[in-house]
């Protein structure tokens, strides 16, 4: 082999790694019709932005756990902390910053939210990252209780069980103000699950992105190959605490209140179960599945107020058994099948 092939391998190599990067980051012609029905619903719509804009703050709440969990393979239960640390720090900032201070500013909020629940998880993934999964499990679950209690006892700046009241945060650039029909609401949502979601989107698809793939599947092996999986799992978990966070200041911010509720068990367990209807490592899953997770609470709770949770677990219980990997998961098995019919076709 001649010294112009060994100069010329490692090249083509790299050529051909970021013609793969390339692909994997090219937007669909599905994500694109995705977002669209969702500008649309805006005007579809009118009488349910409040709820629309409920499911965009879950789905980002969904997207922070996919992040963790679905790429990294961190198993958590904590991320309803950082929801409601991100909830109280910009309902805070917007109470106590009413009329032209700058804290009442919706973008600050947003900052303060994402910035002080990263801190918290930042500072709670070194205890996350030692032991094996269920140990992670009962540490991220400790967090979130030891986070709910002192929200519950700290009455003098959460306002206890009765919630922080009196959240007044200015208008959204200074020209949206936020109305009871949800009008800005939902587009102020949308607008951050949007930036957000592209912003996830150019992580995972990154090379960042594929070394979290690389740890999930075989932590040894990557470990073996000089690859900081420590520093990485501290990085993407700070990540999802952030967006966990945001989507906490985006329901202050959007209700004008907060409330000890999110800081409770079930809103990780909620959001972990939207994750599994529409299917982990994909973006879209938290996505898709906080839809279908609010829709269906909305609809059997007209139906059947008492037993609308034994009809979500039946279906849980079902999609599990039957449907592995979610709703995403599903059309992927199926497309994958159809390539090989076609392949095999004579």
């Amino acid at each position: 082999m001649t010294d112009q092939t060994l100069s010329t391998k490692p090249t083509q190599n790299a050529v051909a790694a970021r013609s793969v990067l390339l692909g994997r980051a090219r937007w669909g012609i599905a994500e694109y019709a995705f977002w669209a029905i969702a500008i649309a619903l805006y005007f579809v719509m009118p009488n349910k932005l409040m709820l629309l804009s409920e499911i965009a703050i879950l789905g980002l709440l969904a997207l922070s756990i996919d992040l963790v969990l679905g790429y990294a393979g961190i198993v958590t239960l904590g991320q309803g902390a950082f929801f409601g640390v991100g909830a109280y720090a910009a309902g805070l900032a917007a109470r106590y910053g009413a009329g032209d201070a700058p804290w009442s500013d919706p973008l600050l909020g947003l900052l303060i939210g994402g910035g002080v629940a990263g801190l918290l998880g930042f500072v709670t993934s070194f205890l996350v990252l030692r032991g094996s999964d269920l140990s992670r499990l009962m540490v991220t679950l400790g967090v979130a209780l030891i986070v709910e209690e002192l929200v519950n006892q700290m009455k003098w700046l959460t306002g206890g069980s009765d919630g922080l009241q009196g959240v007044m945060p200015s208008a959204v650039l200074g020209i949206w103000d936020f109305d009871l029909y949800g009008k800005t609401a939902y587009l102020y949502s949308l607008a951050v699950l949007f930036v957000l979601f592209f912003i996830a989107r150019r992580i995972v698809k990154s090379p960042f992105g594929l070394s979290l793939l690389a740890i999930k599947g075989n932590p040894l092996r990557t470990r073996a190959i000089g690859l900081p999986i420590n520093g990485r799992l501290v990085t993407v978990y700070t990540i999802g605490a952030i967006y966990a966070g945001i989507a906490g200041a985006l329901v202050t911010q959007t209700t004008q209140f907060a409330s000890p509720d999110y800081v409770a068990f079930h809103r990780s367990a909620d959001a972990l179960l939207m994750l599994v209807f529409g299917g982990a490592g994909h973006l879209y899953g938290g996505l898709i599945g906080s839809v279908i997770f609010r829709v269906m609470q909305d609809f059997l709770g007209n139906i059947t107020p008492q037993y609308w949770q034994f009809w979500l677990g039946l279906m849980l219980v079902l999609l599990v058994l039957f449907v592995r990997g979610g709703i995403l998961g599903l059309l992927a098995k199926m497309r994958d099948r159809m390539m090989r019919k076609e392949e095999n076709a004579p």
